[in-house]
Formats: structure tokens, sequence, C-alpha cells
């Protein structure tokens, strides 16, 4: 099975402000190390919302684009992680190693992906 992992924002990452270098190197040896396990098919980091858009589709008007910053910050993704998993159970064990930089409260949602 698949699961999307989503690092949820903080007004750091909203500000455009990013891991340190020495954060960087602790996620590489994190995501090496889900390499090395067959579970990592990708991860990313994502720009703060200021940068992206939304697409509203509200009945048969016209789409609307609203461009970012998007006010809600608990709302947004920061990052996100596609992993192989055995089950849900299974992949939040693993995700329970995930260095954290958010301290002293950072969050991770876990969806399996519908296949």
């Amino acid at each position: 099975m698949r699961f999307l992992v989503m690092v949820k924002a903080n007004a750091d990452s909203e500000a455009g402000i990013g891991p340190s270098a020495e954060e960087l190197a602790t996620m590489a040896r994190f995501n090496d190390q889900l390499h090395a396990e067959g579970r990592i098919v990708f991860a990313e980091g994502l720009t703060p919302s200021s940068e992206g858009a939304r697409v509203l589709f509200e009945g048969h008007a016209e789409p609307k684009v609203i461009d970012g910053p998007f006010a809600e910050t608990k709302e947004l993704i920061a990052g996100v992680w596609l992993l192989n998993g055995e089950s849900l159970e299974d992949v939040v064990e693993v995700m329970k190693r995930a260095p954290c930089f958010d301290a002293p409260r950072g969050v991770l949602e876990i969806r399996p992906i519908d296949e």
C-alpha cells in the first residue's frame, strides 16, 4: 500500500524560514533510512502558501482563483512523503522515528492512497 504523509505548516514555514543545514542533514539521513527500507517513493518540501493559489469550483460558475497566502496555517502543508507500507499502523510506527523540528508541537498527517 502507499501512504501520503503530510507535514503540517507552521509560522516559520509560512514565512519561508526553512530548516537549518543541520536539520536538513538529519532529514536526509532519515530519508536515506526510508530508502534503504524500500519505503520512500518521494519526499519534498513545499514553498509557503504565499507562492501558491487555490481554484474554487462553485456550482456551474466559472472557477474562481484565490492567490495565497492562506490564513489558516494549521490547515496548510509544508512538505510531503509518499511511502510504501504494509498498513496504516506500520507507517505510523515508521513516522514516529521522523525528526521533528517544530518542537514542542509538530504534526504529521498520514493518509492511505485509494488504489
